[in-house]
């Protein structure tokens, strides 16, 4: 058990997708947050469009 745990420590295979991936996840959440943003901005440009257009000016 003890150089199976070891060997886990040790091994750094796997750790350049598990960088990938972590990169990738920060990169979603900074997407997602800055949707947000764009959301409420066309939002209200569609809102004033439907105004404008509802007053006929």
């Amino acid at each position: 058990m003890k150089k199976l745990l070891a060997r886990f420590i040790h091994e750094t295979e796997g750790q350049d997708l598990i960088e990938y991936a972590l990169l990738a996840a920060i990169i979603a959440l900074g997407v997602t947050a800055a949707m947000g943003g764009v959301r409420s901005a066309l939002s209200g440009q569609f809102t004033a469009i439907s105004t404008s257009v509802a007053t006929g000016s």
